[in-house]
């Protein structure tokens, strides 16, 4: 993405420079904002990169997909009474003039002899493996697919974020001589847990958690019902071409496989959200951007169950309202009695949540909660001493940023207690 520098200096004035930094604190990253935005009204690039290389390696991505209104331009003061500083625009800006630098800014440093596996190569992974190639570890990621990104290259759509950028960005800025990726090694597959503990003095486990929930309503193990996780992982999907869509959630995943089977020419499209739009989880730009591209939103509004008459799916709506619960802040949906009514459909995308793969996290002989997600102390150790579960595997909040932030806090217990 091309920034006319002018404009970026005009972005970068309307901070304020906060003391107290409340950006900041919005940061999943703990991103210390002012001080870069400070640099690049200097002009100052590289001091304003070296600024945000202390909390993240994500700079040209996150300033592209991050959920900026929920997190730090959520916080900015310059929101309460107007526009937000455009945090996401700077950071990208400053990702991609360092592109577009000749020489990577990585400092690779002497081997102390200590191994560590990470499994998954997706924002916690990286950042994790990062953090430890930098302090002397060595480390093996094994990756299941065929290139290194996870959820940054088989999650989100390139109208998003651009495969290219992705790939540049880790050849030059992550991966280092350090880190061995091997591919096409699947946990419980190809690899097993047990043979990895014998070779490595520290296991992180980060192969996310991305099988689609579903909301244990009749029908929704008919064949017409899909998960938004793994059409958007595999790319495994339907001719969508002229046919009646519905999507089921409100966050990104259902943001973005509807936007992506819209653009492969699906007639119609609906997201369906049981909460308002203010509600919605998704970035509110993508919410917008959807809107555009003719997709319709149903609020406030439930899925009571799915059917077929004959070969013609359908499923049943019910409006609902929202009302507070006893102990509860949030207002929560309940249904609305006699507003049922049907719409006709031909695909459903489930994309309410995600939980981990059962056949894989079973055999890694560590706790889960009654949820699936493995049980992990405040270092993101779990039961079994050797092994860390890092990212949305372990119930951790689902973003980029918060991902990273994981991988970043395992890697310094790893660095700082374990392995020492």
């Amino acid at each position: 993405m091309k920034y006319n520098k002018e404009i970026i200096k005009e972005k970068a004035e309307y901070c304020l420079n906060c003391k107290t930094k409340p950006c900041t604190k919005g940061c999943p990253l703990q991103n210390n904002i002012p001080d870069f935005i400070k640099y690049i009204k200097e002009e100052k690039y590289e001091e304003a990169f070296l600024i945000l290389k202390e909390t993240t390696v994500f700079e040209p991505i996150c300033g592209r997909i991050c959920p900026h209104k929920k997190q730090c331009e959520g916080s900015c003061v310059r929101g309460i009474k107007g526009k937000s500083v455009s945090i996401g625009d700077l950071e990208t800006f400053i990702g991609d003039y360092m592109l577009e630098q000749k020489e990577s800014q990585q400092v690779n440093v002497k081997n102390i002899n200590k191994k560590v596996a990470i499994i998954g190569s997706g924002p916690a992974g990286l950042a994790c493996a990062y953090l430890l190639s930098q302090n002397g570890f060595e480390v093996t990621i094994y990756e299941k697919h065929s290139k290194a990104g996870g959820l940054l290259r088989y999650g989100i759509p390139d109208f998003r974020l651009d495969k290219k950028i992705l790939d540049q960005w880790l050849e030059k800025f992550i991966l280092n001589t350090n880190i061995n990726i091997l591919f096409n090694k699947e946990l419980g597959k190809d690899i097993q847990i047990n043979e990895i503990k014998e070779n490595y003095d520290c296991i992180v486990l980060a192969f996310g958690s991305n099988k689609s929930k579903k909301m244990n309503i009749p029908g929704d193990n008919l064949d017409i019902v899909l998960g938004g996780n793994e059409l958007l992982e595999y790319k495994n999907m339907p001719n969508f071409r002229e046919k009646k869509i519905a999507v089921i959630g409100g966050g990104n995943v259902a943001i973005d496989s509807a936007r992506t089977i819209k653009k492969l020419g699906a007639d119609s499209v609906k997201i369906i959200y049981r909460r308002t739009e203010e509600e919605m989880p998704a970035e509110e730009k993508e919410i917008q951007e959807a809107k555009k591209e003719k997709i319709d939103f149903l609020f406030k509004t439930n899925i009571l169950k799915i059917f077929k008459d004959g070969k013609n799916g359908k499923i049943e709506c019910i409006n609902t309202k929202l009302v507070h619960k006893e102990n509860e802040n949030r207002k929560n949906p309940i249904n609305i009695e006699n507003s049922n009514y049907v719409i006709d459909i031909d695909y459903v995308i489930m994309a309410i949540g995600s939980t981990a793969d059962k056949c894989v996290t079973d055999k890694l002989n560590v706790k889960k909660d009654e949820n699936g997600y493995i049980i992990v102390d405040e270092t993101f150790k779990t039961s079994d001493p050797q092994i860390y579960a890092i990212g949305d595997l372990s119930g951790y909040r689902q973003t980029v940023a918060w991902a990273a932030r994981s991988g970043f806090e395992s890697a310094k217990t790893i660095i700082e207690k374990d392995l020492k």
